[in-house]
């Protein structure tokens, strides 16, 4: 039987051709595949009539080997190959990182300004900062038990003028009721008495009674003798500490050196000598 794709010679009882490897009634009958190329795969989907084999043609001698399979190639010569195309290759250099600490700035446009922020960040000057007033001499602030004793005792002459105004305003025929209103009345004129106490220390220009009897004595942050100015400003804000319901005086148990509302302001503090 001969093979319709190699034309080569088999035996009746070979199923498949000796030398291409193919099936030997794949081509044969009625169902094959009109070729419409003129390519080897073309070739083999032709019909051809099967030739009877001359006699003993494609019985091979027991000394003779057989013939190897042979498949030739399914594409024609005119495949052109990818090689011709291909653009050669062109070696590439190693991109190197080069680090640097600015970035390469863009080209600016004409007639757009740019910011020099280099020389904005070298002209801004530091914010000056006050420092807090700190006590620069080698001074110690009294202790809140001496200068409680010192303003008790001059709360209690206080209290004591005002005691002889209205004894001798009652002396003098008045009379007076103890009402919701008269004790007010009462209390601010103590408070204006004090004030005016305070004052007329101020203004001589010495330390009250209570600080002499304490033996304290009135210095400044740096550890002078304080002005006429310095010692009206401690006396109105004292006034301040006193009516902010004395949250300025119970500063000084909090305070880091013991300074009250009106020692911050006037920068004085009383000190023993």
């Amino acid at each position: 039987m001969n093979c319709h794709y190699c034309r080569a010679s088999n035996t009746a009882d070979d199923h498949r051709c000796q030398r291409c490897g193919r099936r030997l009634d794949d081509a044969a009958g009625p169902f094959a595949r009109p070729a419409y190329g003129r390519g080897s795969a073309a070739r083999a989907l032709e019909y051809e009539p099967e030739q009877p084999a001359p006699a003993l043609a494609g019985v091979a001698n027991e000394g003779e080997p057989r013939p190897a399979p042979f498949q030739p190639s399914l594409f024609s010569s005119r495949v052109v190959s990818f090689q011709s195309y291909a653009p050669e290759a062109v070696e590439s250099k190693p991109r190197t990182h080069v680090s640097s600490g600015r970035l390469r700035s863009k080209r600016p446009i004409p007639g757009q300004e740019s910011f020099n922020f280099d020389t904005v960040i070298t002209q801004v000057q530091p914010l000056a900062i006050a420092p807090e007033p700190v006590i620069g001499c080698d001074a110690h602030v009294a202790l809140p038990v001496h200068r409680i004793m010192a303003a008790a005792l001059d709360l209690s002459l206080v209290i004591v003028a005002v005691a002889l105004f209205l004894l001798v305003f009652l002396l003098a025929g008045g009379q007076g009721v103890l009402t919701l209103h008269t004790a007010l009345f009462s209390a601010l004129a103590a408070g204006i008495f004090y004030l005016l106490y305070e004052l007329l220390w101020c203004f001589a220009d010495l330390d009250t009674a209570g600080m002499r009897w304490a033996q304290l004595q009135l210095v400044t942050f740096e550890g002078r003798r304080p002005t006429r100015d310095q010692r009206l400003l401690r006396a109105a804000s004292g006034c301040l500490s006193l009516l902010a319901a004395g949250l300025g005086v119970i500063w000084a148990f909090v305070d880091e050196e013991s300074l009250t509302w009106h020692d911050h302001i006037s920068k004085t503090f009383p000190t023993p000598y």
